[in-house]
């Protein structure tokens, strides 16, 4: 594991970003909540904030970061056809939460997919990235550009 007890304490902010695609009926099956296991919006992001919080369980040498909020927003987007991810995760610590949101959009990802599963053959989860990252000695970051 990295030795982060010389790095300073700041605010750190990590968004990503990923995305389920499907059919146009499995999509208007979630949109009019006729699925057999529920609300797939909710399930899904309530996933995602649970799995944020586990994410050094999950992935090894990953540090134990006290998460101080994370939100995970699930949308339905007719063009994809599909389900448009977005997870941010903030903490005031040594070390980013980069992983914290990473790990909530795929297992909000993974759990669309359980959802669905049984009516749906053809989904994909796709698309998974670090949208933006504030924070620490690096800054603010964009590696995909700066979204304003």
């Amino acid at each position: 594991m990295v030795d982060i007890g010389a790095k300073d304490e700041t605010e750190r902010v990590a968004v990503a970003a990923g995305e389920v695609t499907m059919s146009t009926e499995t999509l208007a099956l979630i949109r009019d909540g006729l699925l057999k296991k529920g609300d797939v919006i909710t399930v899904a992001e309530i996933a995602g904030v649970m799995a944020a919080k586990h994410t050094s369980e999950l992935i090894p040498l990953c540090h134990n970061v006290a998460v101080e909020q994370v939100e995970v927003t699930l949308s339905i987007d007719e063009g994809l056809p599909g389900i448009k991810i977005i997870a941010k995760a903030r903490t005031h610590g040594k070390t980013g939460v980069e992983m914290e949101a990473l790990t909530a959009v795929s297992i909000a990802a993974v759990t669309v997919v359980d959802m669905v599963k049984s009516v749906e053959k053809k989904w994909m989860v796709g698309n998974i990235r670090l949208i933006e990252k504030h924070g620490g000695k690096s800054g603010d970051l964009y590696p995909w550009g700066n979204p304003l």
